[in-house]
């Protein structure tokens, strides 16, 4: 599971314009979005600094107790 969906269109922008932001297809942030592709440590970076925020909140869920 991640929150890229949610921090892109919580910033308003489309999977085009985050795909061209760090160099990726618009497919490739779809398939992320939609848990069909592992991303590569690299790439995960760069999606974290491209949407403001960290790996952690960006890739990895936190639960409540």
């Amino acid at each position: 599971m991640n929150r890229v969906k949610e921090f892109r269109t919580n910033l308003g922008i489309s999977q085009l314009a985050l795909a061209k932001q760090i160099g990726i297809a618009r497919q490739t942030v779809n398939l992320i979005e939609n848990n069909k592709y592992n991303p590569s440590l690299d790439l995960c970076i760069k999606l974290a600094e491209a949407l403001g925020t960290d790996l952690n909140t960006l890739f990895w869920e936190t639960r409540h107790l």
